[in-house]
């Protein structure tokens, strides 16, 4: 495993975290942090709830207030954007907003996912509703506009460094995910991955999917509610929306980093590589619900 200290320091870089509110993009931004110490690095903490604003149909905690500040605590620099990250002009104006102040973007990390699948994760398709195929294609459109004005930003410095967050617990990415609008969404965004890192290695942006295992976002923690459906999707193997964010700045940090572009991997995978653990010190393998069954037998679908 390669140890933290021998990775590119990330003093003075320039991040946007998108969806960093709550879940695997305030963790993303927080693993971020941590890395920087007191080294000057900036985070763009960008998503729609704010302390000024709505709360979300579910009343889900976290705010890009409250994100922000921790990154600031923890040693960088944090700044929250509300924005709806699926409208094109909320989104030109954050990106021209960070070319102003910096004149360049070295991170995005994008883990928009609105569409709240858990209380209707049985249900047949017809019987979903048009709210939840409105934020389920939102959040698509989230990720491509925020990859596009990245890149822009990105290529005039010739470097950078874009991650969709995604899921792809399978060792097929085209498995089947348990609800069919978070699989149409995570198949699209695992394309998008593969398509532009095609167009972003001839200006050195690495374009790089990254899955979690079972994390406990603020969502699963309202849903795990009894000991009986805690067992049922071992959340005894669950782990923090650190790890991942931990992942991001290792990749950050790597200067070969554009030999993975393209890939998705494993925060899993990557804290063997570089020598990282979860919050609490462990290191988290790879999530299976049954670990103890045939690796070929269907695994059991799990909400996030």
């Amino acid at each position: 495993m390669k140890p933290l200290a021998s990775m590119k320091p990330l003093e003075g870089k320039v991040a946007i975290v998108a969806g960093s509110s709550r879940g695997a993009g305030r963790g993303i931004a927080l693993g971020i942090a941590l890395s920087l110490g007191d080294s000057g690095a900036t985070v763009y903490v960008a998503a729609r709830t704010s302390r000024s604003g709505p709360a979300p149909a579910d009343k889900a905690p976290g705010t890009i207030e409250d994100t922000a500040e921790e990154v600031t605590a923890r040693g960088g620099k944090g700044i929250a954007v509300r924005a709806d990250l699926s409208d094109g002009k909320q989104v030109a104006a954050l990106f021209e907003r960070v070319g102003k102040e910096h004149g360049n973007l070295d991170v995005l990390a994008n883990s928009v996912w609105s569409a709240n699948c858990m209380p209707v994760w049985s249900r047949k398709f017809w019987d979903l509703s048009a709210d939840l195929w409105r934020d389920a294609t939102g959040d698509l459109s989230a990720c491509w506009l925020t990859s596009v004005h990245a890149a822009r930003l990105m290529a005039g410095k010739r470097g950078g460094l874009i991650v969709p967050v995604t899921d792809n617990h399978h060792p097929d990415p085209s498995s089947w995910r348990g609800q069919i609008l978070r699989n149409m969404g995570h198949e699209c965004v695992n394309r998008l991955v593969m398509g532009m890192s095609r167009d972003g290695k001839n200006v050195k942006i690495a374009v790089v999917g990254l899955n979690s295992g079972f994390m406990r976002t603020e969502r699963v923690l309202m849903y795990m509610t009894t000991a009986a459906r805690k067992k049922q999707y071992r959340f005894d193997l669950s782990e923090s929306p650190e790890y991942i964010g931990r992942a991001v700045a290792a990749l950050a940090a790597d200067r070969r980093v554009l030999q993975k572009t393209g890939q998705l991997l494993w925060a899993r995978d990557l804290a063997q590589e570089y020598g990282f653990t979860d919050t609490d010190g462990r290191f988290i393998p790879r999530f299976d619900p049954k670990p103890q069954l045939d690796p070929n037998a269907p695994r059991q679908d799990y909400p996030r």
